[in-house]
């Protein structure tokens, strides 16, 4: 089964977002179908912020080490594409492509002075088929999944710009439509019935179960970086009962 017949199952398919090898090597030992990146996750272990502050270069130092460490199918998410040129955004998926990366997540926001706002609909639109075109021009399978992110950002007529932004966007040739921190049932299966596209959700204390999710119509669910954030807090508070213990017990108790 490709990647593209992964988001047509019954089951939603669940995507284990990794920052590093062992994080993926991990996933696929768990026996997860694939593995996507989380940019937040890669840019905090280098010690930037999100919003491709990170250079590309990095990323593409972390996916060729992922890439090249696993057998399962990885899609890289890509945040803007660190362009606003369509030739240089596929550029860079080339790059991608040449370690066997299969998808991207591309995103309709950008990230000035450290604030992130929405990218005009159709400016990203002709941004999105242009970058389409040019890539089957080139013959390079690439699923692409657009991220739209009035949910993220807590526009108050949210559901309304998310559903006209998928219209454009499955017009525009994307292959799926991630919306981050969209949670309610009725949200969700508006999305799911307004486009023949594949919905994914994002992983949020709120978020109903993964049963219940396929049936909103939901096809795949990511984790973004809270992994990874867990992960971290869990380190500290070993580290914090090494200090206050004076001993190494609590690294090894369970």
């Amino acid at each position: 089964m490709n990647f593209k017949q992964l988001h047509q199952q019954e089951q939603a398919l669940l995507i284990a977002n990794a920052w590093d090898v062992p994080s993926a090597q991990q996933a696929q030992e768990l026996g997860f179908q694939a593995i996507g990146t989380s940019s937040a996750a890669i840019a905090a272990s280098f010690g930037y912020e999100d919003g491709e502050a990170m250079a590309f270069s990095t990323l593409c130092f972390v996916v060729e080490r992922i890439t090249s460490q696993v057998s399962l199918p990885v899609t890289v998410d890509i945040e803007a594409g660190y362009s606003d040129d369509p030739l240089i955004v596929v550029e860079h998926i080339k790059q991608l492509a040449a370690f066997g990366v299969v998808g991207v997540n591309i995103e309709d926001t950008v990230v000035t002075n450290g604030q992130r706002s929405l990218v005009d609909v159709e400016v990203f639109s002709i941004k999105l088929a242009a970058i389409k075109r040019m890539l089957s021009d080139e013959k390079i399978e690439m699923f692409v999944n657009v991220r739209t992110d009035p949910f993220l950002l807590g526009k108050q007529d949210a559901l309304t710009q998310t559903l006209a932004r998928i219209t454009c966007y499955e017009q525009a040739g994307a292959d799926g439509i991630f919306i981050p921190c969209i949670t309610e049932k009725a949200d969700i299966e508006s999305c799911a019935q307004s486009t023949s596209l594949p919905i994914n959700v994002m992983c949020m204390p709120q978020l109903a179960d993964f049963d219940t999710l396929a049936d909103y119509g939901v096809k795949r669910i990511s984790m973004g970086s809270f992994i990874f954030e867990r992960g971290l807090n869990q380190h500290k508070a070993c580290l914090a009962e090494v200090l206050s213990k004076k001993s190494f017990t609590p690294v090894f108790s369970i």
